[in-house]
């Protein structure tokens, strides 16, 4: 990872938007952020968190209220056809042009960036093959599958050199397998030091791909770190959600007193026990018999390790899902 300093800064940066009748919805609450070069950033949240008004703040979109933003050493605010200039942008809608082939699609874009035309041409074709798209080239982009359409935003975005490009929510919306192959494609972005910072509230996609991971909730920044900080600054060793006959809130309180449990709360019917110092299936037997001996039959169970979710419900006491 390059680190030639921060590539994005915000100081205090906030987002209100007034409500007719006064006052108004903060959408981002004075935060401060660096990104540095050559990082993969993931600003992990549920929606309506606010990671979408930053990457709009962030990308000349949205208008800050108030606060400070640089991007490439650009102030997004005093000159936003600067900082334009110099961001590659995926959006959470499709924008492709569907009167232009998929290799067009790409060459007018570096055109509009300024790139010559034989520059142009051979940008379009060397990111065609990056994205394993080149075999489509020619094709009316709105016979692309929506895996295929996703590729060929992230690759338009790219084809002038960006030097940070903004994805909203990439695979929001994609299939498993579609999931995957664009990926493995922004880990070769990286590779070749591309800085990306991206939107997401799948805790997978931020773990596998973050070098760091900020989270983000009701505008305001919760935690920020590498994955693996943030999974090991979770006591637990385990997280065992055990579904009961009974009253789920009197299970969490019994649940309290079963050996190492050093958390219990109850999410969507679900009590969850974070549990120190054992791991794997022992603690499957033990719990079960634990849980009705205290007269709670249980009707379901599951073993998993911390995740970046267990990180964000000990921050916030719900759930990552919407």
């Amino acid at each position: 990872m390059a680190t030639n300093g921060p590539v994005i800064r915000t100081s205090q940066l906030t987002k209100v938007y007034p409500h007719a009748h006064g006052g108004g919805l903060t959408a981002v609450d004075h935060l401060d952020l660096e990104v540095q070069e050559g990082e993969i950033f993931g600003l992990l949240g549920p929606n309506g968190a606010g990671k979408t008004t930053t990457v709009g703040m962030l990308t000349t979109r949205v208008v800050p209220t108030s606060g400070r933003a640089q991007v490439a050493g650009v102030d997004v605010i005093a000159d936003p056809s600067g900082a334009k200039q110099r961001i590659g942008v995926v959006s959470q809608s499709n924008t492709l042009d569907r009167s232009l082939t998929v290799w067009e699609n790409l060459y007018f874009h570096a055109r509009y960036f300024g790139m010559a035309a034989k520059a142009a041409r051979a940008a379009s074709t060397e990111t065609l093959e990056l994205f394993r798209l080149a075999d489509r080239a020619d094709s009316d982009v709105a016979t692309l599958s929506g895996g295929m359409a996703q590729r060929l935003m992230v690759a338009r975005s790219i084809v002038h050199r960006p030097q940070v490009l903004f994805l909203d929510e990439p695979t929001a919306g994609l299939d498993p397998q579609s999931r995957l192959a664009l990926w493995e494609i922004l880990g070769e972005l990286h590779g070749t030091g591309q800085t990306i910072l991206l939107t997401t509230h799948y805790m997978e996609e931020a773990d596998q791909l973050s070098s760091r991971v900020a989270i983000m909730d009701h505008g305001h920044l919760l935690a920020l770190d590498t994955p693996a900080a943030l999974k090991h600054s979770v006591a637990a060793d385990t997280v065992v959600r055990v579904t009961a006959d009974g009253d789920v809130d009197a299970l969490a309180e019994h649940l309290k007193g079963f050996d190492g449990a050093i958390a219990t709360r109850v999410i969507d019917g679900t009590v969850r026990v974070d549990v120190a110092g054992d791991s794997g299936t022992g603690v499957v037997p033990r719990i079960v018999a634990y849980a009705e001996a205290g007269g709670y039959p249980v009707t379901d169970l599951s073993v998993t390790e911390p995740t970046l979710e267990t990180v964000f419900i000990n921050l916030t006491g719900k759930d990552l899902r919407e």
